[in-house]
């Protein structure tokens, strides 16, 4: 049972913040409703203004999330990526997650240009498509809209496509992924990545464009699109010598 906070050298609402944080990384899972301000202020015998600087260091520190005119909810605990070449399910195992995937569409298809200057393709040409879902622990993540030179991975489609196709690329063609040229931009999200991601319409996502190559020869082409509350991206910077 709660019991209201003391006079100490810790200021009260870092005693609150400690106590919350626990409910979050402890007691509670992610998208449940945390305790409201007034029961918090009644439970712990504290004003409004330490409940809610309690509460928003660890929204700020991404542990809570407000939705207007719902309450706070425990966030999800962010994936993340050091932009060093994996695929996502190895991303996702090396911190903890279960990755799955949705084959949403796996067909060969008439490539569009900008994929076709990508992989050197001859205008007209068609390639492999495949578009999947990705999920972490359940969660979905992002969209994957990929293209894959057909003559370097023939009959790509006719294979398991839920796991890395890295490793499927690797282990099935020899063609080991060693680099890539890729962007990153934010953009909105437009409505069919909306509702694949389960977020609203216009929301901000990350948007990857990928081209992979092995050895000399660009194999696939993709775009990606990840939800950016649940995806974040850490690099190392240094002086170019």
């Amino acid at each position: 049972m709660p019991v209201p906070l003391r006079d100490s050298a810790v200021p009260k609402h870092e005693q609150l913040r400690a106590i919350l944080l626990q409910k979050c990384t402890r007691e509670l899972q992610p998208g449940d409703l945390m305790t409201s301000e007034r029961n918090l202020m009644q439970d712990y015998g504290v004003s409004r203004i330490t409940v809610r600087e309690a509460i928003g260091q660890l929204v700020n520190e991404g542990y809570l999330v407000r939705v207007r005119g719902k309450g706070t909810f425990v966030a999800h605990r962010q994936m993340q990526s050091r932009l060093h070449l994996a695929s996502f399910s190895e991303e996702m195992r090396a911190q903890g997650h279960e990755p799955t995937t949705l084959v949403l569409a796996a067909e060969r298809a008439p490539a569009p240009e900008p994929t076709l200057r990508a992989l050197g393709l001859p205008g007209g040409s068609s390639a492999f498509h495949v578009r999947r879902l990705r999920l972490a622990d359940g969660d979905p993540v992002s969209v994957d809209d990929g293209w894959f030179h057909p003559e370097l991975l023939p009959d790509l489609i006719e294979h398991d496509l839920t796991g890395s196709l890295y490793q499927l690329t690797a282990q099935r063609y020899g063609r080991v992924i060693e680099r890539a040229e890729q962007t990153v931009d934010a953009q909105a999200a437009d409505p069919g990545v909306a509702e694949l991601l389960d977020i609203r319409k216009g929301a901000p996502v990350l948007h990857f464009d990928r081209i992979s190559f092995s050895g000399d020869h660009a194999v696939e082409h993709t775009e990606s699109w990840y939800r950016s509350d649940r995806y974040r991206l850490q690099m190392e910077v240094g002086r170019r010598s």
